[in-house]
C-alpha cells in the first residue's frame, strides 16, 4: 500500500471523499472544545470513557439492525484494539492535555498525526518513501519541536498542570492514532465501516472502564459537562468515525489522516468564539511549518511533479 495507490482510489471517488473530508474536519474540530468542557468536571480518564461509552451505545444498535452482529463477533479481537489505539489511549491523553493548553494549540499538534502516520506506513507497511517525503518528516518534525519548546515548561502553572506534559500527552496521541490507521488497512480492509467503529468504542469502553470508575470524581458533573460528551460521543465520536473507517477504505490511511490538515482551523475558530481563546502569531507560524512538512511526508504536496 503506497500513496499513489491511495491516490488513485480517492481520485476514483473523489466526490464523496471531498465531502467526507470536510464533514469529518467539522466535527473533530469541535471535539476539542467540548473535551475540555468534560475534562474541566469529569476528569481526564472519567472524560475519554463516557466518550466512548456513549459511541457505543449509539452505534451497536445500527450493527445490530443492520445485521452486522456475525461480522462483529467474528472480528471483535481486532476491532476492540483498534479501539484501544485509536479512542481509548489517545482520547485520555488529549483530555489531560486540554485541563492545561488551549483547544487551538492542542488541535494544532493534532496536525502531526499524517505525519506519525506516513513514518509508521513506511516502518509498518513498506510504505515508500521519496526524498522530498523524508524531507517532509524532517520539517514537520521541526515544527513540532519549534511549537513545543515555546511549551516546553514542565513548571505547573496556575491550573496546576505543566504545559510540557500537555505537549508530550497529544504527541503521544498522535502517534496511537498513526499505529490504529496503519493497523486498520492491514487487518480490517474491507470490514463494514460501521462494523470497526462500533467495535472499536466497545473495545475502548471495556478498556477504559475500570481506571475511569476509580477516578470518577467525587462530585457529580454538572448538566454542561454531561451535554457535552453526549455531543461528542454521538457527534464526533459515533457518527465521524463511521466517516472516518470509510475515508480509510476509500482513499487509504495516509488520505484519512490527512484531514487533521483542516481540523485546527475549525477547532481554532470554535475556540476564539466560544472559549475566548487567543491565537498567536507563533502558533500559527509554527503551524504553517507543520502543516507543509506533513504535506510533503504523506506526498500530498510532490513538488515537481507534472500535473
Amino acid at each position: 500500500m503506497g500513496a499513489p495507490a491511495a491516490a488513485g482510489v480517492a481520485t476514483a471517488s473523489s466526490k464523496s471523499w471531498v465531502t467526507d473530508f470536510l464533514l469529518l474536519a467539522a466535527i473533530w474540530g469541535s471535539s476539542f472544545l467540548f473535551m475540555r468542557m468534560g475534562a474541566v468536571e469529569f476528569g481526564a480518564l472519567p472524560t475519554a470513557a463516557v466518550r466512548v461509552a456513549i459511541a457505543a451505545l449509539f452505534l451497536l444498535p445500527l450493527v445490530w439492525l443492520r445485521g452486522l452482529l456475525p461480522e462483529l463477533r467474528k472480528h471483535w479481537r481486532r476491532t476492540f484494539l483498534v479501539g484501544l489505539l485509536n479512542s481509548g489511549i489517545p482520547f485520555a491523553f488529549i483530555a489531560f492535555a486540554l485541563l492545561s493548553i488551549s483547544t487551538g494549540l492542542a488541535s494544532i499538534l493534532n496536525a502531526t498525526v499524517p505525519m506519525f502516520g506516513a513514518l509508521i506506513a513506511w516502518l509498518w507497511l513498506k510504505d515508500r518513501l521519496t526524498a522530498w517525503r523524508i524531507a517532509g518528516l524532517a520539517i514537520g518534525f521541526a515544527g513540532v519541536a519549534l511549537l513545543a519548546w515555546d511549551q516546553a515548561s514542565f513548571k505547573p502553572t496556575a491550573s496546576g498542570m505543566a504545559p510540557g506534559w500537555a505537549v508530550l500527552a497529544c504527541l503521544l496521541a498522535c502517534i496511537c492514532y498513526g499505529i490504529s490507521a496503519s493497523y486498520t488497512k492491514r487487518y480490517l480492509s474491507g470490514l463494514p465501516p460501521l462494523v470497526t467503529a462500533a467495535g472499536s468504542q466497545l473495545g475502548a469502553t471495556l478498556g477504559l472502564a475500570l481506571p475511569a470508575l476509580w477516578l470518577w470524581p467525587a462530585r457529580m458533573p454538572g448538566a454542561s459537562a454531561w451535554l457535552a460528551l453526549l455531543a461528542v460521543g454521538v457527534v464526533c465520536t459515533g457518527i465521524a468515525y463511521i466517516v472516518f473507517f470509510r475515508l480509510i477504505e476509500n482513499a487509504g490511511p495516509q488520505r484519512a489522516l490527512s484531514v487533521t490538515f483542516v481540523v485546527p482551523v475549525f477547532a481554532v475558530l470554535y475556540g476564539v468564539l466560544f472559549l475566548g481563546e487567543s491565537v498567536t502569531p507563533w502558533m500559527v507560524g509554527c503551524a504553517a511549518v507543520i502543516v507543509c512538512g506533513t504535506a510533503l511526508a504523506t506526498g500530498l504536496l510532490q513538488p515537481g511533479r507534472q500535473r
